[in-house]
C-alpha cells in the first residue's frame, strides 16, 4: 500500500508488502488456497522495473493482442525510430503517422500512443513518484482515460510493476479459470462471485491471484482433495 516499505525476497523481487506474512495469512485464511500455496511452492512473482507509467504503458499498448516475438520486432522498432532505449511522449506526438505506422503500429495502437502521450503531458497519467503515493483505485480511475488503456491492463500494471498486495483482477481468464480448479466449481466463477469469495483473502489479493494463475499451469490431479 502506498508509503509502506517495500520488502525484497530471498532472489531480489520488490513487493509493497511482506510475502511470507502473506502466504501465512492466506494459509490460514483459505484451506483450499493453503492447498495450493503447498503444491505450487513458494511464491515468486516478479515485479518489472517501470521508469515511467508512460514507459509501461506504450509497451503495454504495443504488445495488445500479439505473440511476444512479433510484438517485441515492432517495440524495438518504434524505438529506433527515434535512436534511444526509451520511448517519450514528445517523441510520438512528433513523429510522422507514416513513421510510426511503418514500424509496425496499427491504426488504433497509433492512435492509443498519440493519446498516451498527451495525457502524459497534460498530467492525466501522474508521474511514477505521484503514482506510488496514489491508492490502486486512483490509479485505475486516471489511467483508464487513456484510449486503449482497460482496468485489466492497470491491474497488472498495480500487480508486476507496483508490487501492489490486495489487486484482484476479476476478469481476468487465468485467475478464473485457476479458481474453478482449486475449489471445483461448474464452470467459471462470475466476476462477482470471485470477489465475494476473495474477501477472505484480504488484504492480499494479489497473491492469491499469483497463486490461481499457478493453477492452471499444474498438471491433472495434481490438487487432491483432503482425504
Amino acid at each position: 500500500m502506498p508509503g509502506k516499505q517495500p520488502s525484497t525476497d530471498a532472489v531480489g523481487h520488490h513487493y509493497e508488502f511482506d510475502p511470507r506474512a502473506a502466504v501465512q495469512h492466506l494459509c490460514a485464511a483459505d484451506a483450499g488456497l493453503a492447498r495450493l500455496i503447498e503444491v505450487a511452492g513458494p511464491f515468486r512473482m516478479v515485479i518489472r522495473t517501470m521508469h515511467s507509467p508512460f514507459e509501461a504503458l506504450a509497451r503495454n499498448i504495443v504488445y495488445q493482442q500479439l505473440n511476444g516475438t512479433a510484438a517485441a520486432a515492432i517495440h524495438a522498432r518504434v524505438l529506433a525510430l527515434f535512436g534511444r532505449r526509451r520511448l517519450r511522449p514528445r517523441d510520438v506526438l512528433d513523429a510522422p503517422d507514416e513513421a510510426l505506422r511503418g514500424a509496425g503500429l496499427s491504426r488504433n495502437k497509433l492512435e492509443a500512443l498519440r493519446d498516451l502521450a498527451a495525457k502524459t503531458l497534460d498530467g492525466t497519467v501522474p508521474t511514477l513518484a505521484r503514482l506510488k503515493r496514489m491508492e490502486d483505485e486512483q490509479i485505475v480511475e486516471r489511467l483508464t482515460q487513456v484510449r486503449g488503456i482497460g482496468r485489466w491492463t492497470v491491474e497488472m500494471l498495480l500487480m508486476s510493476r507496483l508490487g501492489r498486495p490486495d489487486v484482484l483482477p476479476v476478469g481476468d481468464f487465468g485467475v478464473r479459470k485457476g479458481f474453478s480448479i482449486v475449489y471445483r466449481t461448474d464452470g467459471l466463477p462470475t466476476p462477482k462471485q470471485l470477489t465475494h469469495y476473495a474477501e477472505r483473502w484480504r488484504p492480499y489479493r494479489t497473491v492469491a491471484s499469483w497463486y490461481m494463475w499457478r493453477a492452471v499451469e499444474l498438471p491433472p490431479g495434481a490438487l487432491r482433495p483432503d482425504e
